[in-house]
């Protein structure tokens, strides 16, 4: 059956089809992998706090990037806006005991806010 007849003949769903095994499968079979390899490790042990740390700088590097080199609608946002969003999140999440909900409201309201009036 080549790839022409099964398109015609899945219909509506083929790009889903589609999604799933080139997206989802893929993806899937590693996250499957990683909870069966860390199912007997323990949260106090040096190769957990290792992972931990380098999840915590990959999203740091995300963010940094996000602020200091934006691309879309971010990039007509002043970067004094988009620094002052960020302090406003880090102190809202201090502020409440590290709660990630408050800290992202809070910069995203601040950069919203900061948008709006940094407008000409």
């Amino acid at each position: 059956m080549t790839l022409e007849l099964l398109r015609q003949e899945s219909g509506w769903f083929w790009p889903y089809l589609v999604v799933i095994i080139i997206g989802f499968l893929p993806t899937e079979l590693w996250r499957v992998l990683g909870v069966l390899a860390g199912k007997g490790l323990s949260e106090d042990s040096e190769l957990f706090r290792w992972v931990k740390v380098v999840a915590t700088a990959l999203v740091a590097a995300v963010v940094a990037k996000l602020i200091l080199t934006p691309t879309g609608a971010l990039a007509a946002v002043p970067i004094g806006v988009r620094i002052v969003a960020i302090a406003a999140g880090i102190v809202a999440m201090l502020a409440t005991r590290r709660s990630l909900v408050a800290g992202l409201a809070a910069g995203e309201l601040s950069l919203i806010a900061g948008a709006w009036l940094s407008q000409p």
